[in-house]
């Protein structure tokens, strides 16, 4: 093998390691951000249980049945591990955008969650950051969420409805309805968000009263 060829496969090397980790300026080492493994799977229910509360137990099933879409190539999940320990989990995943002229295939950002005692460090920023550039690489159009825009305008999300779109449920408010348009998007694609059918079974859209 010649000395060119090397330095060319080491580039490649450099790169590849580029892609999967990142610096965590709050932590002692490098901060890897890579695709959730099988061998995950209890340490990220734990994160979900412990980052989301009371909520805790719904997310985390939420996750579980989220996971068959993974599977089948339609999504993304996520893990951020500093020092060799899961800290935080994020997921995309498949739902439809009812446009007028067809069915468009899109990803829902849900859920993201960050240990409680590794919050505010990065890692969710972090995770949301690779995720979106993964998915543009899969030339998905469309990127949906329910969140804080003070949190997430920072990555280039806006409020779904003052783009033409229409939220999937009047529980969500209007603010907290988000799109990021991604390169494959085309103005054609307008219309209303219908999530996955798993979103509806763990009543994980919207805000419910519990006044009335």
């Amino acid at each position: 093998m010649t000395r060119s060829s090397n330095v060319v496969d080491d580039r490649h090397e450099r790169a590849e390691r580029r892609l999967q980790l990142r610096w965590c300026p709050y932590y002692a080492a490098t901060m890897q951000l890579r695709e959730e493994h099988p061998d995950d799977r209890e340490v990220v229910r734990d994160v979900h249980l412990r980052a989301f509360g009371a909520h805790g137990h719904r997310n985390a099933a939420l996750v579980d049945t989220l996971r068959d879409l993974v599977a089948a190539g339609d999504g993304l999940s996520l893990v951020a591990v500093c020092d060799g320990q899961v800290v935080g989990h994020v997921m995309f995943t498949r739902s439809l955008l009812d446009a007028p002229r067809r069915l468009v295939e899109v990803q829902v950002l849900s859920p993201l969650a960050v240990a409680p005692e590794h919050q505010r460090r990065g890692a969710g920023a972090a995770l949301v950051r690779r995720g979106l550039e993964v998915i543009a690489e899969r030339a998905v159009p469309l990127v949906f969420l329910e969140g804080a825009p003070s949190y997430y305008g920072r990555f280039g999300f806006v409020a779904g409805g003052e783009l033409g779109f229409r939220k999937p449920s009047l529980r969500i408010p209007d603010a907290g309805f988000q799109v990021l348009r991604l390169p494959a998007y085309e103005p054609w694609m307008t219309g209303t968000l219908v999530y996955a059918e798993a979103f509806w079974r763990y009543d994980a859209v919207g805000v419910r009263d519990p006044d009335t």
